[in-house]
């Protein structure tokens, strides 16, 4: 006889939150393995961190991209996707760890009509928790653009998640009984979006978004805590009212001195640049990156964060390696 499957956990990410009872919790983002490459190097990695009980793991996604093909001697640009789709990764990872999964949702790349398509089948997965994002302009445009009939700011795509929570489709062909109830997170900037004039028009910006029906806000990484906090309470006195939730990258190698700066726009803390660039080596930069973000975890931990949130970038021992010190 088969055996009934046990049932699969599903809880909104602000539901986690509220059961914590102000304990802070742990949690991770991962990218799916490069195309071609099998499932089980992901599990390798996520079978670790799964000590630490995440309630939840984010799972990104990317838009297409372009490779260059020669043709008859000419340089034939091509479209392509680098990675497998998000969507059965999260849903891989869900039915393996019985984990709740959040698949990251973008603009760019995509038409409103596929974003509804992606969410209906998030939806038919059991797949309650969603990240909206506008995503990055590709390689060769100076300035993001979105798809033909595709969104161009974030908040327009959480409105549109949100119209779905209240069974409104795209053209109104359909008429439902069942409708969505996702719970939708969108990125905040510390330090402002490297697009933004100011920190106040961002966080504007970000007021919008949580009008339009986000649920919860995960900060871009930074690595100066008075940053996070000024930021939050900044957002309060705009009247964001959602959880913030602290993303945290542990530096890992040398050249992150230069790349996370010229890519991300944030700044790094003197003492922090002084240490990684006395290292001889990347593993002393490694271990660098991780006693310093146990000691930003704390800080941030002792100040009752909803969540610690590490973004892993495809390995995960140091990432262990923090979060053994502190869950």
């Amino acid at each position: 006889m088969p055996t009934k499957n046990k049932e699969l956990y599903t809880m909104k990410i602000t539901d986690h939150i509220k059961k914590a009872n102000g304990k802070t919790l742990f949690s991770f983002e991962i990218i799916p393995p490069k195309k071609g490459n099998n499932i089980e190097e992901l599990y390798n990695n996520i079978d670790p961190l799964m000590e630490f009980k995440p309630p939840f793991i984010d799972v990104t996604t990317s838009r297409e991209e372009y490779v260059y093909v020669e043709k008859s001697g000419l340089l034939d640009r091509k479209v392509t996707r680098m990675r497998p789709g998000t969507l059965g990764i999260c849903a891989a990872i869900k039915h393996k760890y019985n984990v709740d999964t959040v698949p990251h949702v973008l603009c760019g790349g995509f038409t409103k009509e596929e974003t509804e398509y992606l969410l209906v089948d998030c939806h038919y997965l059991g797949i309650d928790n969603v990240m909206a994002l506008r995503g990055d302009a590709m390689s060769h445009q100076k300035y993001f653009e979105p798809s033909k009939n595709g969104h161009q700011y974030a908040g327009d795509l959480v409105a549109q998640i949100s119209n779905l929570n209240s069974g409104k489709y795209l053209h109104d062909a359909i008429e439902v009984n069942n409708s969505t109830d996702f719970c939708i997170g969108v990125a905040g900037y510390p330090e402002k979006h490297l697009e933004a004039p100011s920190l106040q028009t961002d966080l504007k910006r970000l007021k919008q978004k949580v009008d339009a029906g986000a649920d919860y806000v995960v900060t871009q990484m930074f690595f100066d805590n008075k940053k996070y906090f000024e930021f939050v309470k900044a957002a309060k006195e705009m009247g964001i009212n959602v959880p913030i939730i602290p993303g945290i990258k542990p530096l890992a190698v040398k050249r992150h001195l230069q790349l996370l700066p010229q890519v991300f726009r944030i700044d790094i803390p003197e003492d922090l640049i002084n240490e990684v660039e006395n290292c001889k080596t990347n593993k002393d930069v490694r271990q660098v990156g991780v006693d310093f973000a146990i000691q930003q975890s704390k800080e941030l931990l002792a100040a009752g964060v909803p969540f610690l949130h590490y973004y892993s970038m495809g390995k995960s021992d140091n990432i262990h390696a923090i979060a053994k010190e502190l869950f």
